[in-house]
Formats: structure tokens, C-alpha cells, sequence
């Protein structure tokens, strides 16, 4: 029968809460940035700080709050992370109506909101694993990523509206109550987890490296690990190359900057339609091994674009074909890594998996700053696109069985709508 799969209501809830955090996510990008430049005149070292430094302390203050997170129900933690997010971002507008605004407290929220979105992501996949059946995560996965790409195409273009029209803060208040709206939202979800242990043991320092000693040790999430860190690191890092390569070196407008990465998303909803068939059909070691060599090929076109109508379609080609292989990627990566973790190390797996991806991306980026200074934007983008030509040797060549067992059968994907 035609039409979307249910997952059920508890998963519905879930997803809703997802979808209005994410649109809030989307419709405040780099609203910090703006914030920056609009309302306390910072400079180009000020904002490249407020990118990378925030991410990357966020991270390594989350790497605690793994075990503590283990040993605890995953419900009531993503609560919290929801109502943080929310608290801090408010405190911006808050400051920004006062008077009081400074950088610093900038600043000291982008830590605290990278923070708990890696806590919130960690308790999440936890969460979602023990929701659901383990034949149902591909398409759970599969919605999720859509609804990301589709919170990224729409979201930017109404951010910078609201901006124009309201002020540099107003998407702030928007993020924040997104995260609120989130909160209830998974709060209907009803408590469905087993209550924690009454004497689970204290985290000891030994549980904050075991997400990374399960990554490492298990033969398919290392190269895994290692191939997602350098991939998207570099994918990232080109993003402030390409954007001074396009808006200042080729001279496009900023509407034709915002259609050259709104346009291409909608590979990312075709991508995450395509997962489940393509795993069904393939297999998920196959669709791992093509998707995550396929991505690594687009970047380095980046390099060629050229001024005018046909740089402005070159640049939404390659992106197309990146984000579609993405989407792809993205779900099957994340179903596989939730395979192959026993339940009791998710939390501190995907903790450690998120962390070290943020601290990686911000050094990475910060790198990449000072390579275009030193050269060009265009080298830059070259550089890291002849990079990740050489990533796909990272990634696993055996097909390993899962952690839990063999492979699940395909799940009937013919009704899911993404």
C-alpha cells in the first residue's frame, strides 16, 4: 500500500520534536556570525574565534557528561539538553535588549549550546535504539536526515529575511523556543524507558575514554570513524574558501550564494529516500563503500567553478551530487553504528564520535583559514578536494557481520516517504 510506513506514535512525537529543533537550528545559521559583525563590529579573527573555539570547547566539556549519561534514562536527559539550549539562547536577546551584549558571552554560549547538543544527540541515539526495532532504524534514520536537509534548504533563506526585517537577534529567539516546543514534544513521547539502576556505579575516569576504546576496537567503526572525521573535516573547512571565492573573487550576489547551496539540497531528500532501497537491494556494506567514495569525489570540482551563470550552475551540480551521496551515507552510517554498540556504551560512543568530530572540523577549519591566506581560496578548495580523492582508502573492505548479530532483513521500503 502506497504511503508512509508508521513507525508508531512514540517514534511520531520524536520526530516531531526533531523536525521544530532543527528548523530552529536552520533558520538561525550563523545568526552568531551576524550578530558579530552587525552588533558589535567584530572582525574576521573574532568570527573565524567564535566558529571554531565554541564547537571545540563544547566538545570537550560534553566528553564527561557521557558515562554520567549512560547510566541514566536517555528521556529526561534530552529534556534538559532541550531546556539549556533554550535558556542560554535567550539570554542573547535578553543582553542584546539591555545593552550588555559582548563577545564574550557570545561566546560562552556557543559553548554551552555545542555542549548539549552533543548531549542531546548521544542520549538521543540511545533513546531511538531502544524505541524501536532494530529493522525499523534505517528508516527512522532515513527521516531524520530528510528532515535535515529540508530544515537546510528552507531555513537560511527565511533566517536572513527575519534579520533584514526584524534585527540580528530575532532567529536567536526563534532557536530558542524551538528547543522549548522540543522539550514538550518529547515529554509526549511518555516514559517508556526502564528506570536506571537505584545503585549504578559513579563514572569512574576509566568510562570516559571506553566510547573511543569500542571505536577503535571493533574492525568496522574504526575505519568508519577515521574516514568521517577526515571527510567532513575537510568538506567544512572549504566552506569559508568557497564562500570568499564566490561572493568576492567571482562577484556573485548574496541570493545567488544562498541558490547555490538552497537549490542542491533537494539531493539531500532524494538521497535519504534512496537509502533504504539501496540497502535493500545491495546491501549495507556495498552502499557504505560506494556512497562514502562517491561523496569524496565531488569536492575538488569546486576548485574549476568559474564566474557567471555557468560558475552558479557548476557550483549546483557539484553540490547536488556531494549532498545526494550524503544523504545516502549519512543514514546507513548511523543505522550501522547503532548495530554494531551494545546498549550500555551508545551514549558514551556517540559522544565520542560527535566530540572529536567537533574539535576535529574547528581545527581543520582554522587551518584552512590560513592556507586561503597564505595562497588562494581557490588553492584552498583545491587542496582539500585532492584530499578527500584519497579518503575512500579509509574505508572498511571486508563486510564484516554486525556487533549484535548477522545483518537484519531489508525493511519493506516501498511505503516509506523519506
Amino acid at each position: 500500500m502506497a504511503g508512509r510506513r508508521s513507525l508508531g506514535r512514540r517514534f511520531g512525537w520524536l520526530w516531531g520534536a526533531y523536525a521544530v529543533s532543527t528548523a530552529g537550528t536552520w533558520l538561525a545559521f550563523d545568526a552568531f556570525a551576524l550578530i558579530a559583525v552587525l552588533a558589535l563590529d567584530a572582525g574576521p579573527t573574532q568570527v573565524s574565534l567564535l566558529a571554531a573555539v565554541g564547537p571545540a570547547v563544547g566538545a570537550a566539556v560534553s566528553v564527561p557528561l557521557g558515562p554520567w549519561v549512560e547510566i541514566r534514562r536517555k528521556r529526561p536527559v534530552m529534556m534538559a539538553a532541550d531546556l539549556v539550549r533554550c535558556v542560554v539562547l535567550l539570554s542573547v536577546p535578553v543582553a542584546f535588549v539591555l545593552g550588555r551584549l559582548g563577545f564574550g558571552q557570545l561566546l560562552l554560549v556557543s559553548v554551552a549550546v555545542a555542549a548539549a547538543d552533543i548531549t542531546f544527540n548521544a542520549a538521543a541515539g540511545a533513546f531511538l535504539k531502544d524505541l524501536l526495532p532494530r529493522q525499523d532504524l534505517l528508516v527512522a534514520n532515513g527521516r531524520f536526515e530528510a528532515t535535515t536537509w529540508t530544515a537546510s534548504m528552507v531555513g537560511p533563506p527565511l533566517g536572513g529575511a527575519a534579520i533584514g526585517l526584524f534585527g540580528p537577534v530575532t532567529t536567536v529567539v526563534a532557536d530558542a523556543v524551538s528547543y522549548l516546543i522540543s522539550a514538550f514534544g518529547i515529554r509526549a513521547i511518555g516514559d517508556t524507558e526502564k528506570p536506571a539502576p537505584r545503585t549504578a556505579p559513579a563514572p569512574t575516569r576509566g568510562d570516559l575514554l571506553e566510547g573511543w576504546r569500542h571505536i577503535l576496537a571493533d574492525p568496522v567503526l574504526r575505519p568508519l570513524f577515521l574516514n568521517s572525521l577526515v571527510v567532513n573535516s575537510l568538506i567544512m573547512a572549504a566552506s569559508p574558501p568557497l564562500l570568499i571565492l564566490l561572493v568576492d573573487d567571482l562577484r556573485f550576489a548574496p541570493w545567488q550564494y544562498a541558490l547555490a547551496f538552497a537549490v542542491p539540497c533537494t539531493g539531500g531528500l532524494l538521497g535519504s529516500r534512496l537509502a533504504p532501497r539501496l540497502v535493500a537491494r545491495h546491501g549495507r556494506h556495498r552502499v557504505l563503500l560506494a556512497t562514502g567514495a562517491l561523496r569524496a569525489c565531488w569536492p575538488v570540482g569546486l576548485a574549476f567553478t568559474g564566474p557567471g551563470a555557468s560558475g552558479l550552475a557548476w557550483v549546483m551540480v557539484v553540490e547536488f551530487g556531494l549532498i545526494t551521496c550524503c544523504a545516502v551515507f549519512n543514514p546507513v552510517l548511523a543505522t550501522h553504528r547503532l548495530d554494531r554498540t551494545p546498549t550500555g556504551r551508545v551514549t558514551r560512543t556517540l559522544a565520542a564520535w560527535s566530540a572529536t568530530g567537533k574539535a576535529t572540523t574547528a581545527g581543520v577549519t582554522a587551518l584552512w583559514g590560513v592556507l586561503a591566506a597564505w595562497t588562494t581560496p581557490r588553492t584552498a578548495l583545491a587542496v582539500a578536494g585532492a584530499l578527500l580523492l584519497v579518503t575512500p582508502l579509509l574505508l572498511p573492505r571486508r563486510d564484516h557481520a554486525t556487533g549484535a548479530g548477522a545483518e537484519p532483513a531489508p525493511v519493506a521500503v516501498e511505503s516509506d516517504g523519506g
